[in-house]
């Protein structure tokens, strides 16, 4: 990836596109996780791979409303439903009738489920872990800081994929 031009008047679109190119490379390293650990465990697509770290966000013991996960995943409740179903097979997700809506259906991911993204997230560590390190102590500390503000302007603003008001649980009251 070149380096940004941070001479440049539009200094937001420079860093725009950089956070896209890296998210671009981000996405093939992850798949290649994804597609290593699969090889050692029963594989998980990656809309599969979405819904169950949007359940793992949720409360372990509570878990997650599935209207709640439809709503973030931006999908019809069939095809989360279907989603939930091979999670189900494989032995990664359980779901429970909610305790407070005899309608509803709450999902939580079982212990293999857990482990099986502590894998990943552990592949991803290391990968991200290597190339920190190789870069110098200043673009590291800019890094830090950089991500972190970008981190929180994403969560302020519900991009980031789950929602603000109740940290994903739907535990808010139906519309």
């Amino acid at each position: 990836m070149p380096v940004p031009d941070f001479a440049s008047r539009d200094l937001s679109h420079e860093a725009t596109r950089s956070a896209g190119d890296i998210t671009e490379l981000l996405d093939v390293m992850w798949e290649s996780a994804r597609q290593a650990t699969a090889a050692a465990t029963a594989p998980a697509s990656t809309s599969q791979l979405r819904l169950m770290y949007l359940v793992d966000r949720a409360d372990h013991e509570e878990g997650v409303r599935m209207r709640t996960v439809c709503k973030q995943l931006g999908a019809a409740p069939p095809s989360v439903s279907r989603l939930c179903d091979r999670l189900q097979a494989i032995g990664f997700l359980e779901r429970r009738p909610c305790p407070d809506s005899g309608r509803e259906v709450v999902l939580r991911l079982t212990s293999a489920g857990r482990t099986h993204l502590r894998r990943i997230r552990e592949q991803r560590e290391t990968m991200l872990h290597q190339a920190i390190d190789a870069m110098p102590h200043g673009e590291r500390h800019a890094l830090a800081v950089g991500l972190a503000g970008l981190h929180a302007r994403l969560t302020a603003t519900g991009t980031a994929g789950h929602d603000a008001t109740d940290g994903g649980r739907g535990t808010t009251s139906a519309a």
